[in-house]
């Protein structure tokens, strides 16, 4: 929130000054930190939502938003980048004068600033949290754009070189392009339950199937929920001859081992070999897993 409010108020301050001092720098990095604002406000409503308890019409509650903002995140940083390729060539083949003594002064502050925010969103887990890591991408991306501002005002004022305003903005759009990419590729990974990056599926294959009383596994799905919370259902076969506490038992060993390798969320269903299940897709996955570890072994 404290991060909303400071990002906001000098984004305003910074739009003002990129139109007084003529500045694309200043404009495209007052054009990322609106981004930023929206970023982190929609952050900030995922949390809060995702702290809401599910019920019969969520049952995995509101946590999915986050991922929701994080698809919503990265399309803006791509639309922005784009805007700043578009104005960054019409300044190429025109550059009008900028008044970089002004330009230099709000580049500044707007560097500190930028530092400010991203300290406090780095104090949260922005490597596994994809929500909160496209904010800390929005204004680490915004950082950058205040120091390209600061090059381009300190190049205008001792060389003259009106080129380097519109040369900042493109950097600062390259950064934007990629950063927007990476949070969007990401989160779309999650919306299409794809399998968690942290999640090796050979080997939660392997790991299963080495359980004592597992015979074989099929049915296999490994997806997140949102960002750190990741989710595995499968079908066990397993001996006809063990009892219900033996069962269970078997069931807590293979959780705990599972809870190591970044999976939470588990839902196994037993079954024995008298009553084989039809072939899935997971289970041509798992047949074509074993002719290829097969064949690397050979």
């Amino acid at each position: 929130m404290i991060s909303f409010i400071v990002i906001t108020c000098y984004m305003v301050i910074e739009a003002f000054g990129g139109f007084i001092t003529n500045s694309l720098a200043l404009l495209s990095d007052a054009g990322h930190m609106l981004s930023d604002s929206i970023s982190l406000g929609v952050g900030l409503l995922a949390f809060t939502l995702g702290e809401k308890v599910s019920n019969y019409s969520k049952t995995y509650g509101y946590k999915r938003f986050e991922i929701l903002a994080a698809v919503f995140n990265g399309v803006t940083l791509l639309a922005i980048s784009l805007y700043i390729f578009y104005e960054a060539f019409q300044r190429f083949t025109d550059p009008p004068e900028v008044a970089s003594t002004g330009m230099l002064t709000i580049a500044a502050i707007g560097l500190l600033v930028n530092i400010f925010v991203a300290w406090m969103l780095m104090r949260g887990d922005t490597k596994e949290n994809l929500n909160l890591r496209a904010a800390f991408l929005h204004v680490l991306g915004d950082l950058l754009g205040s120091v390209g501002a600061i090059i381009a005002a300190l190049l205008i004022m001792f060389f003259n070189w009106g080129w380097a305003d519109p040369l900042a903005s493109v950097i600062v759009a390259i950064l934007v392009l990629i950063s927007g990419w990476r949070v969007t590729k990401d989160a779309i990974h999650v919306l299409m339950e794809g399998t968690p990056k942290n999640v090796d599926l050979d080997e939660i294959i392997k790991l299963m199937k080495n359980v004592p009383g597992i015979m074989g596994i099929h049915d296999l799905h490994v997806w997140s929920i949102t960002s750190g919370q990741n989710a595995l259902s499968c079908h066990a076969v397993v001996d006809g001859d063990l009892s219900i506490q033996e069962s269970q038992e078997l069931l807590l060993s293979i959780e705990h081992e599972l809870e190591h390798k970044g999976v939470g969320h588990v839902t196994i269903q037993m079954e024995n070999k008298e009553h084989p299940h039809d072939d899935s897709l997971m289970c041509q996955n798992e047949q074509e897993s074993s002719s290829r570890q097969h064949n690397h072994d050979h």
